[in-house]
């Protein structure tokens, strides 16, 4: 994707493609990732796509940084058991496959689950 191009969260946020939205504001949204890898798995979004990693994120505008970070503490109060991941994956080695910085906040709310290893364990 060319940073011309609009990403899959671009898109969303144009309601231009369906999506759980389970947050919104002038300047983050959070939906439901597709495709969990936990019993809680959302996906915390900078509505620009001007950065394609947390790395750039994090140089270009800090402030931004944080509102995603604290979304997702907020996010995962809310939605898990107190106990998450969040994860920023930077690069196509390491798992990233959308080039608009993104945010995983990853937990479970059920007694007896927890994550561990990127597995489920019960």
């Amino acid at each position: 994707m060319s940073n011309t191009e609009p990403s899959v969260f671009t898109k969303i946020v144009a309601r231009e493609i369906p999506a759980e939205i389970v947050f919104e504001n002038d300047s983050v949204i959070a939906i439901r990732d597709i495709a969990p890898k936990a019993p809680v798995h959302l996906l915390v979004v900078p509505k620009t796509q001007q950065y394609r990693n947390v790395a750039e994120l994090a140089a270009g505008d800090p402030a931004l940084l944080a509102e995603v970070v604290a979304v997702a503490q907020s996010l995962a109060d809310e939605h898990t058991d107190g106990e998450f991941r969040l994860v920023f994956n930077t690069g196509e080695s390491a798992g990233q496959t959308v080039f608009h910085v993104h945010a995983h906040v990853m937990g479970t709310n059920a007694p007896g689950i927890t994550l561990t290893e990127g597995t489920l364990v019960e």
